[in-house]
């Protein structure tokens, strides 16, 4: 029996088929596995019936089946999660805060909890009230409880140390692949060409500055396409509609696609890349982004310029954004320089292989 155990909550489980947290505990269950690790994932599943176990790729699996659906039944599902994580005495690795209240059970049981965590949820337009104090109290419980926090970003570990002391925050961004001679036939599937259009992959989210740019974009023909990913419901969104109201024939909306062979593809033969993303930290769809080594434009705020460093161009509305776009859509040139710089800035810090051999030493550090 290996000596190493680890347990990752937090998350909807593995294989990753939800967003960056999924995708970041496929990655790291798997890596420690093959360094001789136990490691154990707790996955949430649909519907009705008892918990059971199984073996995914060398990790160990407790899937518990959840009933309801919705915030209710993530909440329902961390729960059960950590009740069945104390009983044991092996190190946990939680990955978010949005229900970290309940590693109060973990602290009372002598159980280890590292806990990323995550962006500023709580600052998102997208939350009523309710959730807000909801996501702000628990942003205080994960660094009460938690006896080591992850901060994925230097921003992040700046807005954890105002309630914590600082040595508590280790400090180790998001990964992803580099993408590299990708087949162009899902792109041409989608009416696409290669080297002829940006993208904007994003929640469609006032917080997430879509609206501005499309509006920016639409401003004028650009003789390249933006090819937007994403779900719009126009007829129930009001800032969805404005969305789409704004955009130029240009705009190419291609709705939400899941299969990561055809986002992977979608990134790697685009001229560029959109990130209007103003709250959290590291955000899994720049870094793939720079991965794929795409000219990046990016919202200028703290979080956005670590992450890139000097290899973007960087707006903070509309008409900057606008500028960004003029300067830059018709220059081969400054595009070229632009992806050599960005992938220079990945290689340096956001592979795969950088980010979880950080994570193998802190962890290492937590096993009894």
């Amino acid at each position: 029996m290996p000596s190493k155990t680890l347990r990752i909550l937090g998350t909807r489980g593995v294989p990753a088929a939800h967003g960056g947290f999924e995708t970041f505990a496929e990655y790291l269950s798997t890596y420690l596995a093959r360094r001789g690790w136990r490691v154990i994932v707790y996955c949430q599943e649909d519907g009705e019936g008892v918990t059971f176990e199984d073996i995914w790729e060398g990790v160990e699996r407790v899937r518990i089946p959840i009933s309801s659906s919705g915030p209710k039944g993530t909440v329902l599902f961390d729960w059960k999660s950590v009740v069945h994580a104390s009983r044991f005495d092996d190190l946990c690795l939680t990955l978010g805060y949005n229900t970290a209240i309940f590693g109060a059970l973990l602290k009372l049981r002598g159980v280890r909890n590292v806990i990323n965590m995550d962006g500023i949820e709580w600052r998102r337009q997208k939350w009523g009230s309710v959730a807000k104090i909801w996501f702000w109290a628990n942003d205080w419980a994960g660094c009460w409880l938690g006896d080591h926090l992850v901060a994925d970003n230097p921003g992040i570990r700046d807005h954890l140390a105002t309630r914590v002391n600082v040595r508590k925050i280790t400090t180790i961004p998001y990964g992803a692949d580099r993408l590299e001679n990708l087949s162009d036939a899902p792109v041409a599937a989608l009416g696409l060409e290669s080297g002829r259009y940006w993208t904007v992959i994003a929640r469609a989210e006032p917080e997430n500055s879509i609206l501005e740019i499309v509006s920016a974009f639409s401003r004028k023909s650009r003789g390249v396409k933006l090819a937007i990913l994403g779900r719009y419901e126009p007829d129930r969104n009001v800032y969805h509609r404005a969305v789409q109201a704004a955009a130029s024939d240009e705009v190419v909306f291609l709705g939400a696609i899941y299969d990561s062979q055809i986002v992977k593809a979608l990134r790697f033969h685009a001229a560029g890349y959109l990130h209007g993303h103003q709250v959290g930290g590291t955000n899994p769809s720049l870094v793939e982004a720079m991965g794929a080594g795409n000219a990046i434009i990016a919202h200028g705020n703290k979080f956005n310029r670590w992450v890139v460093g000097s290899s973007a161009l960087f707006f903070m509305n509309e008409h900057e954004c606008a500028a960004a776009l003029d300067h830059l859509l018709n220059d081969e040139p400054a595009i070229a320089a632009l992806k050599m710089n960005v992938i220079e800035r990945y290689e340096e810090a956001l592979t795969w292989d950088s980010v979880l051999g950080e994570y193998e030493q802190l962890l290492l550090n937590w096993i009894r």
